[in-house]
């Protein structure tokens, strides 16, 4: 049996969740599978407060608006949320398969929204396999979804947001944090996270690398280097750290299969951090009626995502017929909200990405025109 819906969100973040509300807002029927037993995506475990303006919830820690985002969505009739629902694939036919309790669903739905969202980027070197060594988000999971406190002494790899905000939440989980080693010459986080660890007493080594680590049965250390101009590790700079955990924190890269398996035009954008859809100005990608948002169009912060989920929700809704002169403003006012969360030097290299996409779109004839 095959069911029918009008607009299919998958993935149940912070871009999915907006992208549900704001298609059923118009009044289109939504269906949203999240494969996870609880949907939020990365809010669930972010205890820490946005910034921004008022509108991307500027002051409200990301459990806080995850909660509030899933609240809104039970109460509108018109959204229904499948948890636990793995989408297996899009077809030619419109098809898209879902996997639910050993369950295999069919589903055959007016529009897609994507909103797969990232998986965690991972470094090669000499015992990156021992017990021990993780990504940001398995900590942070561990932390402040399961409640366990993931280690004793952590050596941080990354200074972005996510290595800053992760560093700080274990520093008051009771973690002795030893040091956070960055690559980069500068610090890719706010320097407001940066201060917080600094204050703490947290060495923040940019020009550094994790050469190796080391430990009989689990991390017992690990060996850091500096680099010269040229990311070639400086002989003699090396130094060895005790620490029972690494924590990798070396950036995300977009969860593009669908996209593939979906036909839609790809490219390799290296400030959107990885392979993306070439996209409309309403996230519509070159197959007509599949829509992108959040991580999964481009790295970006949750802000941005919840914006982007919006936009694609009112697009989605108004090509189904559902409101499409509200859409249009509505599409034009969060197409502005993002312009703001992208200005200034923060926002460079998303803009710069975007550029590419553009170029791109019209190089390759692949412009998309949609309602809105």
């Amino acid at each position: 049996m095959i069911r029918e819906v009008e607009v299919l969100v998958i993935g149940g973040g912070p871009a999915g969740l907006c992208a549900a509300q704001a298609a059923a807002s118009l009044g289109a029927q939504v269906l949203l599978c999240e494969q996870d037993y609880l949907p939020g995506g990365q809010l669930v475990k972010q205890t820490h407060k946005f910034f921004g303006s008022e509108k991307q919830y500027a002051g409200t820690r990301g459990i806080r608006i995850g909660q509030q985002l899933i609240q809104e969505i039970s109460e509108n009739p018109r959204v229904e949320i499948l948890t636990e629902a793995t989408v297996l694939g899009i077809y030619e036919d419109g098809i898209v398969t879902v996997l639910r309790h050993k369950e295999h669903l069919k589903i055959r739905p007016g529009k897609i929204i994507i909103a797969a969202g990232a998986a965690e980027k991972f470094l090669a070197f000499p015992g990156n396999d021992l017990p021990g060594v993780y990504g940001a988000g398995a900590v942070q999971t561990l932390m402040n979804v399961a409640g366990v406190k993931p280690a004793q002494r952590v050596v941080m790899v990354g200074a972005g947001n996510i290595g800053l905000i992760v560093s700080y939440q274990l520093l008051q989980a009771g973690v002795d944090v030893a040091c956070v080693v960055e690559a980069a010459p500068n610090i890719g986080g706010y320097l407001v996270h940066a201060s917080k660890l600094r204050r703490a007493g947290v060495p923040i080594l940019t020009g550094h690398t994790v050469q190796a680590a080391y430990g009989r049965d689990c991390l017992e250390g690990v060996t850091i280097c500096q680099l010269d101009e040229s990311w070639k590790p400086i002989p003699g700079t090396e130094e060895e750290v005790a620490c029972d955990t690494l924590c990798l924190a070396v950036g995300l890269t977009p969860l593009a299969q669908l996209c593939w398996q979906a036909g839609c035009q790809m490219a390799y954008i290296r400030e959107l951090s990885g392979h993306v859809p070439l996209l409309s100005d309403t996230l519509e990608t070159t197959v007509p009626g599949v829509y992108v948002a959040g991580d999964a169009a481009g790295i970006e912060e949750a802000s941005a995502a919840m914006v982007e989920g919006r936009l694609a929700g009112y697009a989605a809704a108004a090509a189904l017929g559902h409101a499409p002169e509200e859409a249009k403003e509505l599409c034009q006012a969060a197409r502005k909200d993002l312009e703001e969360l992208r200005s200034g030097p923060a926002g460079g290299k998303i803009r710069a990405g975007l550029a590419k996409m553009s170029q791109l779109r019209e190089e390759w004839g692949k412009e998309v025109h949609t309602t809105c």
